[in-house]
């Protein structure tokens, strides 16, 4: 019988997550990877097939993460909003695995668009329903909100500014600037 792979598989993951989130698609070395895992370099190649594809595993694993700890809720925007926000905040890796790939493998529009089309169909459905404004098609309404909740991480990064002295404090404010700014755009 065989060595179970898992606890080989889950290391190489998360060494692999570390490496991209780190330097990117280009820069990451299988090598660095390998030796962080604490294997062999050739079961990168059997388990996840190439570096690109390693890349594109680790990504949608890091997104699937997100997507389960804030479940897209149409019917409450700035609360959905604000939640993406909290998640981003400590989770930041998948804001920066998702800047390597429009670096270095930019999307195109329709490819983008597919990410996001499951949300689109229930963000129609409410704003059909009357339970939002139907003003704005729902694909900008979608960017609009999931721009307003990334627009720190743009503007400061990863970190709070240097002279913000209470953080909790501007982290608490931006949330709520946030949630007021989703109320608004959507008619609330």
């Amino acid at each position: 019988m065989p060595p179970d792979s898992t606890a080989t598989k889950a290391r190489l993951l998360d060494a692999a997550s570390a490496e991209f989130t780190r330097y990117g698609i280009a820069g990451a070395r299988v090598d660095r990877i390998a030796e962080q895992a604490k294997a062999n370099k050739r079961l990168i190649y059997v388990y996840f097939g190439n570096k690109d594809e390693l890349f594109d595993i680790v990504l949608a694993r890091s997104t699937a993460a997100i997507s389960d700890l804030v479940p897209f809720t149409p019917e409450d925007l700035p609360d959905y909003a604000v939640r993406l926000f909290d998640a981003l905040l400590v989770n930041q890796d998948v804001l920066r695995l998702n800047a390597w790939r429009q670096l270095e493998r930019p999307l195109t529009a329709a490819e983008r668009m597919a990410d996001l089309a499951y949300k689109q169909a229930p963000l129609a459905a409410a704003q059909q329903a009357g339970a939002l404004d139907a003003g704005l098609d729902p694909e900008d309404l979608l960017i609009l909100v999931i721009g307003l909740a990334m627009a720190w991480f743009t503007h400061f990064g990863s970190a709070v500014a240097e002279s913000v002295h209470d953080e909790a404090a501007r982290v608490s404010r931006h949330r709520e600037a946030i949630r007021e700014a989703v109320r608004r755009l959507v008619g609330g």
